[in-house]
């Protein structure tokens, strides 16, 4: 049996902040005990971070972990070898433990190698969340991916096979998207009929389902099939986004979990070509912005998500800056903190288990220098980070 105190100045459970010297016990990977004040059990081995807050370990809800964060990652995932693409879900796992992350959420891998991947185990890394190749129309946004399916029954073929392939959430392309040149970020890429019928399906056989939704025909599709979630939620129009207040009344009654995937490496200059397209697209950081306070002031369920791989702006680990954003956005620290714990944790079907400090959950913990609740940015600074008790390398 193993056994390890940790004493810090405060703690956020994934709810709330404990304030105050806190002492959090751990048993065999597990929370065995929350207490306040400063004393340990007797014989207890004990780490001491007296300026620290100790959080949950962070979860980021949207990431592509085949991809490597370069110059067209996407578009280079045909070349890659299975060794490579093992080599690049690693490598990329690594960036997010060592950035606080200990769960992800990969909305989209090449040919389901993330699953393929998982089942073979490697030990020491953040847990994954995996939906596989993500479903898209003929010749549609990351078509190249792996996951094109075009008519209803090939929609409810496509969720089968993920779910035979182990996938634990199925992503669908539900508009065109930025990336993929010749895809309509305006318009769905497939009919109510299809979507209906892969939402169906998932649900059927017990799985979640998510859509990346920029054009607000999209985003009313996707709520109206009955999606589990909604991915950037952008609402483009051609003229401009148009979030009104009876479509936010409508996903906040739904309870659709949304994530905006803000974000982006502040010292990373994006390539004009991407910018240009970005814009006439309708997607800029002030309409991201603007968008994900609408949403929050509205009542929707948010998570952190970074859209982690895709480009150099999006590199694995970059989780504190998409937390950042969001209070740039508007929404308070502990909601944006919650957004990256405990409502994510239920949103990727973890929730049972991880995403708050409570005795009985896997000790996936996290201890930052300073108070995140008054300075977000004291999230991007980790003075240890622990999966299942054991402090990660």
């Amino acid at each position: 049996m193993s056994f390890l105190a940790i004493r810090v100045a405060r703690v956020f459970d994934g709810e709330r902040l404990l304030d105050g010297i806190t002492v959090v016990l751990v048993e065999d990977g597990r929370i065995a005990g929350v207490a306040p004040g400063p004393a340990a059990p007797d014989g207890w081995p004990t780490r001491d971070l007296p300026d620290g807050t100790l959080l949950p370990g962070l979860i980021d809800a949207h990431v592509h972990l085949c991809a490597d964060s370069g110059p067209g990652a996407l578009d280079r995932l045909t070349g890659y070898t299975r060794e490579q693409l093992e080599d690049t879900i690693e490598a990329s796992l690594e960036a997010h433990l060592a950035a606080g992350v200990t769960t992800v959420r990969d909305l989209g891998d090449y040919r389901d190698a993330v699953p393929a991947w998982r089942s073979k185990g490697r030990p020491g890394l953040p847990s994954v969340v995996a939906a596989g190749a993500p479903i898209t129309s003929v010749g549609g946004h990351c078509w190249s991916m792996g996951g094109e399916a075009q008519g209803a029954d090939g929609l409810r073929e496509a969720v089968r096979r993920r779910a035979e392939r182990g996938a634990d959430i199925v992503k669908i392309m539900a508009s065109g998207g930025v990336l993929t040149p010749g895809t309509d970020t305006m318009s769905p890429q497939f009919t109510d009929d299809e979507l209906k019928a892969a939402v169906d399906e998932a649900h059927a056989l017990g799985l979640p389902i998510t859509a990346h939704a920029h054009a607000l025909a999209a985003v009313r599709q996707a709520l109206d099939a009955g999606v589990d979630g909604i991915e950037h939620c952008t609402c483009l129009t051609p003229a401009g986004v148009q979030l009104d207040d009876a479509l936010l009344a409508a996903l906040a009654e739904s309870e659709i979990v949304v994530c905006a995937t803000l974000g982006s490496d502040p010292g990373v200059v994006v390539p004009p070509q991407i910018v240009a397209m970005a814009e006439r697209a309708g997607i800029t950081e002030a309409v991201l912005q603007e968008a994900v306070a609408r949403l929050h002031r509205g009542g929707v369920r948010l998570v952190a998500g970074s859209d982690a791989g895709i480009g150099p702006a999006k590199p694995h680990g970059l989780l504190p800056a998409t937390l950042e954003e969001y209070v740039r956005s508007g929404l308070p620290a502990t909601s944006v903190l919650a957004a990256a714990t405990s409502v994510a944790a239920d949103a990727c079907g973890v929730g049972d288990r991880k995403g708050r400090i409570r005795p009985g959950y896997e000790a996936d913990l996290l201890v930052v220098d300073g108070d995140p609740t008054r300075d977000i940015t004291a999230a991007g600074s980790p003075l240890a980070v622990y999966l299942a008790g054991q402090p990660a390398s």
